[in-house]
């Protein structure tokens, strides 16, 4: 499916500004690259970094109407916003004593207690990343996007429904062909927030 009009970049960029909460404007940078395979991409965001990139491949984008446009760009600042990496919990804890210990070991010459330290580091890093990427922070993500639309003139229906044949479109844009079993979770439950029946799991995930 495509949009139909081709879309001025400066002028989407500054209409997706405004759409944005205000939380979103101090806390993202809205980039094009329309070099990257990714429709819309952001990274986990890093505590040392103030500002965190959103980055859109506008040849991409343009093939969504808009508003799947609009609400996979606030899904995706809702994410970003909702990922804090400097919130203190035990996994943080002890990725900071890892590294830390990873430095201290190196300057002592201990390679049994460098590779503990480091082994540390690398475990609570991994649990941490997989915090970030759970079913709980993604499917909270496409709620708060839902909600923030509701105060840009969408009803819950029209967000959640947008939001939810924009996640279907992804993959058939980007040519990777299927969802993820995450994705099909978040499409089930917008599906109940949009008041929609729930949709059969394909057969590859009922064998599983």
């Amino acid at each position: 499916m495509f949009s139909g009009n081709v879309i001025d970049p400066n002028a989407e960029i500054n209409r997706l500004r405004d759409l944005m909460p205000a939380t979103g404007r101090m806390k993202t940078r809205l980039m094009l690259n329309d070099s990257q395979p990714n429709l819309i991409r952001a990274e986990v965001p890093r505590p040392w970094n103030q500002t965190h990139p959103v980055t859109l491949n506008l040849g991409l984008w343009q093939q969504l109407t808009e508003p799947q446009r609009d609400l996979l760009f606030l899904r995706t600042v809702c994410w970003v916003t909702a990922v804090n990496l400097l919130r203190p919990d035990w996994y943080q804890g002890l990725a900071v004593t890892g590294a830390l210990g990873t430095v201290f070991e190196l300057s002592q010459g201990d390679a049994v207690g460098v590779l503990t330290a480091a082994g540390l580091a690398t475990l609570a890093g991994v649990q941490l990343w997989r915090t970030s990427r759970g079913v709980r922070v993604e499917t909270a993500a496409d709620e708060k996007a839902v909600e923030v639309a509701q105060r840009r003139g969408y009803t819950a229906t029209e967000a959640a429904q947008a939001l939810l044949t924009a996640i279907e479109m992804v993959p058939r844009i980007e040519e990777h062909g299927v969802l993820s079993a995450i994705d099909l979770i978040r499409c089930q439950n917008l599906r109940a927030v949009a008041g929609f029946s729930p949709a059969p799991l394909p057969e590859r995930y009922l064998q599983q």
